[in-house]
């Protein structure tokens, strides 16, 4: 058994904790939590009946702990992974593993000295029609890829922002690119693979923070397909969608609902005799609001853990998607496109340029 410890008892630590405190994680349990607002760790370890600690060096040098999963602000989370480290336990990190570039290489490299795994949340690549979409691709069923999309348009009242002052900074946050569609540009990079250059342009709409809570972005691939990436908070009265289109010369794939959970269309030149139910078989209903592949996400990080075995988004992978940010932010500032393999200059992210 994996004894867990959580770093960090917001909003998102109710996903995380109710999979790790609740049992339904083979071979993983919540061991203890940790945030320095106290009222925070009490009630979620008193909920789960685990110590909860205001300190996460007390906690780490008191508790039996395996793996840490650090679920603070996303500009805590380069420093909160590189003086755990010094543990020796395996770290998971929430998306995004970090704001800037240094910072994640930072990561990684205290890691990598420390002998231990590092994992980056992104769940929406488990959930079950991402996964089959993955497979079609990895079988050549698209062929040469044309255009890929991806679009979030979701609603984020000023309320939600209000609930922590770090939101939509860009010291601790960034905006709805960073926070709200990080999953989806992921999972668009991961299916279209590198990125050439980028153009983007964005607003602040309705919502009073400093970052954007709209974005629109023109993405050129190394392969020579176009990416669209499109992303709001600023939908009215409530959420939208989540999804991902890809389009090649052999086929198209649509999947959509709230967080990329639903097969929307699944349409090849070449059928095969199991095509007419991928639809009804390869779609997954919403439990919650951060998506649909935790479980699996956990599952997937006891089985390398446990058996040794390469995981699917370590900090090199989440370093992908956090480079990609960084050069649409720096496009944005710019008004000009920017070409991939850049450092950033004035990009806002992180509060250091």
């Amino acid at each position: 058994m994996l004894n867990f410890a959580l770093v960090g008892c917001g909003r998102i630590a109710k996903r995380h904790s109710e999979l790790l405190g609740l049992g339904k994680i083979n071979g993983a349990r919540l061991a203890s939590v940790c945030d320095i607002d106290a009222v925070k760790a009490r009630d979620l370890g008193e909920l789960f009946s685990v110590p909860y600690f205001t300190d996460m060096h007390a906690m780490m040098s008191q508790e039996n702990i395996d793996v840490v999963v650090v679920l603070t602000e996303s500009g805590n989370h380069a420093r909160n992974v590189v003086e755990l480290a010094g543990y020796g336990k395996h770290i998971v990190v929430e998306k995004p593993m970090a704001l800037t570039l240094d910072d994640a290489d930072n990561m990684i490299k205290a890691c990598d000295i420390a002998g231990i795994k590092l994992f980056v949340v992104k769940q929406n690549r488990f959930n079950v029609p991402v996964v089959k979409l993955r497979e079609a691709l990895d079988e050549g069923r698209f062929g040469k890829l044309i255009l890929g999309t991806v679009r979030v348009r979701w609603c984020r009242t000023q309320e939600y922002y209000d609930q922590a002052s770090w939101r939509g900074t860009w010291a601790m946050d960034g905006g709805v690119l960073t926070n709200q569609a990080s999953h989806h540009v992921d999972l668009l990079e991961w299916m279209f693979g590198e990125v050439e250059s980028v153009f983007a342009k964005s607003i602040t709409a309705l919502a009073k923070i400093e970052a954007e809570d709209t974005a629109v972005v023109t993405l050129k691939f190394r392969s020579g397909a176009l990416g669209i990436i499109e992303a709001t908070t600023a939908v009215r009265p409530k959420d939208l969608e989540g999804s991902i289109s890809v389009l090649g010369e052999f086929g198209s794939v649509e999947i959509g609902g709230f967080a990329v959970n639903k097969m929307n269309l699944w349409s090849f030149i070449e059928t095969t005799k199991s095509d007419s139910e991928v639809l009804e078989k390869y779609s997954v209903n919403p439990p919650n609001v951060y998506g649909f592949g935790h479980q699996a996400y956990y599952e997937h990080v006891v089985d390398c853990i446990k058996n040794n075995r390469r995981h699917l988004v370590d900090g090199l992978e989440g370093r992908k998607s956090l480079e990609l940010i960084n050069a649409i932010y720096e496009s944005i500032e710019t008004g000009k496109e920017v070409n991939m393999r850049f450092r950033p200059r004035y990009c806002k992210l992180g509060g250091v340029h």
